[in-house]
This record gives structure tokens, C-alpha cells and sequence, in this order.
């Protein structure tokens, strides 16, 4: 929806001090505005993070929110490692603002080769895109792990079964207040945000969806990474997936 000039400029900076230091709650974050000049006071911080979906990761960690009617599942990956691809996916969901307007952007992304399998935008928080996404991504391959937070999305009747279709898959969730448990997609959320959504001003959803494709077909085969040896994503995933296969 529209916002009002004044307010749309206040996301936009809680925003950037939140993808900066995503371990501030809005405390912190209310007094960076007022160190930043703004006189502002907490609750009003409090509410418009509260509608952009941004928490701080202790104790909870971002956009996502448990559902007490829910199941939770334990979390499965402490001290291990992404070996393979499709040994591990993560997902996640982060706030994305444009001119006047924000929105809702989720992705399924491969822990190994850092590949995002698919992602999908949505005006509102309600399941049906992480859903979605989650098909995207299975038809192109099957995790042995996946890995998301609790949130009500993530742990709705239509996510898990969608997930329970497949018995090869094991169902990971992080741990309340585990900053580190999703630490490759939150790295993806950095790089969208300073990459793409801060160098646009979007004025509509279609704009966003359209500029956000362009540039995960960028990143997944043009944007060399130094973690994975100056290769990219696509490199990586499709290599050793055929690799896998040839050796089977």
C-alpha cells in the first residue's frame, strides 16, 4: 500500500541499519535514528518494524513468527557441514521496500553451492508463496535436509505437507535465537539488498518481481563468489550435480 513520504523514508532507514546489524532490536535501532538526527521515539520504531516483518536474531531473528498450533521440528545440522549440493537447502524470508510500497521476498537456496533454486514475491505474508517456492524448487532436485526457521509459514499444514510428500526429505528447524543456523541465507540477503533493492526505487510489485529476476539470474550465473574459488552458483551446483550423477 502507499505510505506517506515521511514514513516510507523512515522504513527505508530502519531498514538499512537493520540489514547492517540485523542483532539490533528496535531499541538499538531507535536510538541510531536519533544518533542519525531523527527525533523519534521507540514505539513508533517498535510498530513499523513490526509491519516490515524485522526482528532482531535474539530473540527472534527475522520475518517469520511461531505459530503455538504449529509443529516444530528439531534441528538437524550443529557442527555439520554442506558437502554436496542438495545435501542442504535453507530458506528464508526478508522485507523488501520500493517507492511508497514494500513487499515480501522468499527463497530456496542451496547451502553447498550458494544456488538459489527458486525464490518468489509477495505483498503479504501469508504461506501460499513460501508454498510456492518450495515447488519451484522441487522440481529440480531433492534435498536430504531442509533447513528453515519457525515461522508460522514455514510450519503451516500446507508447507509441511508439501515437504511430506517427499519421505527422503528430513525437516530441520533452527532453534529460538540461533543467529547462525541460516547464516548462508541471511548472507543472500545482504547481497540482494545492497546489490539490488538499494540501488532501486520500485514503484510497483510487478517492477520489483521483474528487477528482482533479472538479478538472481545475475547472481546465479554471472556473480563470481571467492567462497566457492571465483565460480559461480550455477557453476558450482550443475557441476557437481552431474559429478554426483556420473559417479553413482
Amino acid at each position: 500500500m502507499p505510505l506517506a513520504e515521511a514514513e516510507q523514508d523512515l522504513m527505508r532507514q530502519i531498514d538499512e541499519i537493520y540489514t547492517e546489524l540485523p542483532f539490533y532490536g528496535s531499541p538499538k535501532i531507535t536510538k541510531e535514528l536519533q544518533n542519525n538526527g531523527l527525533v523519534i521515539n521507540h514505539k513508533k520504531v517498535e510498530r513499523l518494524m513490526a509491519e516490515m516483518g524485522l526482528y532482531a536474531i535474539r530473540p527472534q531473528r527475522n520475518t517469520s513468527q511461531k505459530h503455538p498450533k504449529h509443529p516444530v521440528f528439531p534441528y538437524l545440522l550443529r557442527s555439520q557441514k554442506a558437502l554436496w549440493p542438495n545435501q542442504v537447502w535453507g530458506t528464508d524470508i526478508t522485507f523488501i521496500r520500493g517507492n511508497g510500497l514494500w513487499f515480501y521476498l522468499v527463497a530456496v537456496l542451496d547451502w553447498y553451492s550458494r544456488y538459489v533454486l527458486s525464490w518468489q514475491l509477495s505483498r503479504t505474508l501469508t504461506a501460499d508463496f513460501c508454498v510456492e517456492a518450495l515447488s519451484q524448487a522441487l522440481k529440480i532436485a531433492r534435498p536430504q535436509i531442509h533447513n528453515s526457521d519457525q515461522g508460522s509459514q514455514f510450519t503451516s499444514f500446507e508447507y509441511i505437507s508439501k515437504l511430506r510428500e517427499y519421505p527422503e526429505i528430513k525437516i530441520s528447524m533452527d532453534g529460538r535465537g540461533r543467529c547462525f543456523d541460516n547464516i548462508f541465507t541471511e548472507r543472500l540477503w545482504r547481497t540482494v539488498k545492497y546489490e539490488e533493492v538499494y540501488l532501486r526505487d520500485y514503484s510497483s510489485y510487478d517492477e520489483a518481481r521483474e528487477s528482482l529476476g533479472r538479478y538472481f539470474q545475475l547472481y546465479n550465473t554471472r556473480r563470481l563468489h571467492s567462497s566457492l574459488n571465483y565460480k559461480t552458483p550455477h557453476q558450482v551446483y550443475f557441476s557437481k550435480v552431474e559429478s554426483i550423477s556420473h559417479n553413482c
